[in-house]
């Protein structure tokens, strides 16, 4: 069986952190990546533009602090959730057991703040919305469920790839001799839990 990996906000460099078969890539601009599949759409407004239960993994590279959280209809008279929005379509697009693999900047570190296009500011503790038996996120319109695998404080360069060996010595030796501050991102490894159809 073929797996797919998903990499949202790609640019013209998607990354398959699980080393999966085949490559899709997701982004505003407009891009001819050799080997890869890609979908011009701003996925701040629109859906994934992929079926039901299609990746193994999809993945976000400093993408998700890029979708603002609240923004108002085209017509003014209602709120709408884009990254509420995105987190269903991540879980939608997911093959039972599929992961999302994400890295972000975290805060309280300056990285948070000196992009003018970082409009999310992601937590240690944003994830916990999407995991669970009765996800936080719920409340707000999302739809789906996630187990956490992984979340931890990171230097970026720690988690280009999902090699739990690697990631774990790095991460460990790090800790010991980097100051703390240094930790600019955060990683997630979420499982989507749906049933199998």
């Amino acid at each position: 069986m073929i797996r797919k990996s998903l990499d949202l906000g790609c640019n013209d460099c998607p990354r398959n952190p699980y080393g999966y078969e085949e490559l899709y890539g997701a982004d505003l601009g407009e891009q001819e990546i050799e080997g890869v599949i890609y979908k011009q759409v701003n996925l701040a407004l629109a859906p994934i533009p992929f079926p039901d239960n299609y990746f193994d993994c999809v993945s976000a590279f400093d993408f998700i602090e890029h979708i603002p959280r609240q923004l108002l209809s085209p017509d003014t008279s209602n709120i709408i959730l884009p990254f509420i929005s995105l987190m269903n379509e991540i879980w939608r697009v997911l093959k039972p057991n599929g992961f999302f693999y994400a890295v972000t900047p975290v805060y309280p570190h300056p990285s948070v703040f000196q992009d003018p296009t970082h409009v999310n500011i992601i937590t240690n503790l944003t994830h916990e919305y999407f995991c669970g038996e009765l996800p936080g996120a719920n409340i707000y319109g999302f739809t789906g469920k996630f187990t956490k695998l992984r979340a931890e404080l990171i230097i970026p360069k720690m988690a280009e790839t999902a090699d739990k060996t690697t990631s774990k010595s790095l991460y460990k030796w790090q800790k010991k001799i980097i100051n703390p501050s240094r930790f600019s991102h955060f990683f997630w490894e979420l499982r989507a839990e749906k049933n199998e159809s």
